[in-house]
C-alpha cells in the first residue's frame, strides 16, 4: 500500500452506523382489523336512505392504499391522481354531447362516443408525462376513469332533484360521488392500519 493511499485512508470520515429500520408487530391480527374496519364501513352502505355510500368503490380504494404502501404518504398520491382522473372522465362523458351530429357507425351515437373517449383518453394519459404522482399513483389514477364510468353506467349516485332536472349535470356528480367514495375508501385503509396498532419489537 503507497503512503498516498494510507494517508488519505487516514483522513477519510469515519463510515456512518446504518440505521436500522424498527421491527414492528401488529397487536390486532390483521384478518380481525379487516373485519373490524368493514363493519365499520357498512353504515355508511345501509343507513343512508338515497345517499348510501356506493362501498364498492370505497372498497377498490381500500387496496389501493395497501398497493401503494399502506402509510399515510400514500393519501397524498390516491387522493390527487384518482380525483383529477374522476373529474376528467366526467368531461369526457360530457364531451359526447357535441359529437352528437356525428355519423353513427352500428349503433345510434356510437361514433360520437369513440372520438369522445379517444380524444379524452389520449389527453388523460398524455398528462402523466408531467405529474410524478399520476406516474406513481397510476393504479389509482386509472381507478378513478373506470370507476367514474361505473358509477355513470350503473347510476351509482343520489337521486337528486337537481340532476333529474338538469341530466348534464349527472356526469359531474358521478365524478364527485366517486372522488367521495374514493377518498373514504382510501381513509378506511389507514384506518385498517391504525387499528392494528403495530408496536416496536425491541431487540
Amino acid at each position: 500500500m503507497s503512503a498516498t493511499l494510507a494517508a488519505d485512508i487516514e483522513k477519510a470520515p469515519p463510515a456512518k452506523p446504518v440505521k436500522k429500520e424498527p421491527v414492528m408487530k401488529d397487536t390486532i391480527p390483521l384478518w380481525l382489523a379487516v373485519a373490524i374496519t368493514v363493519a365499520i364501513s357498512l353504515p355508511f352502505g345501509t343507513y343512508l336512505g338515497k345517499f348510501n355510500f356506493s362501498l364498492w368503490i370505497s372498497f377498490i380504494c381500500w387496496a389501493e392504499y395497501f398497493a401503494l404502501g399502506a402509510n399515510p404518504k400514500a393519501l397524498k398520491i390516491i387522493f390527487p391522481a384518482f380525483a383529477a382522473s374522476s373529474i376528467w372522465t366526467g368531461f369526457m362523458i360530457w364531451l359526447i354531447h357535441p359529437f352528437h351530429g356525428l355519423p353513427s357507425l352500428f349503433a345510434p351515437g356510437d361514433l360520437s362516443v369513440q372520438v369522445a373517449f379517444f380524444v379524452g383518453v389520449s389527453i388523460m394519459v398524455y398528462c402523466m408525462k408531467f405529474f410524478k404522482t399520476f406516474q406513481v399513483g397510476s393504479l389509482a389514477y386509472f381507478n378513478g376513469m373506470s370507476m367514474t364510468l361505473a358509477v355513470i353506467f350503473t347510476g351509482s349516485t343520489p337521486k337528486l332533484d337537481f340532476v333529474a332536472a338538469h341530466p348534464q349535470s349527472a356526469t359531474f356528480v358521478a365524478a364527485l360521488w366517486c372522488i367521495a367514495m374514493g377518498w373514504f375508501g382510501a381513509i378506511l385503509g389507514w384506518l385498517n392500519v391504525v387499528i392494528l396498532f403495530p408496536k416496536e419489537v425491541k431487540e
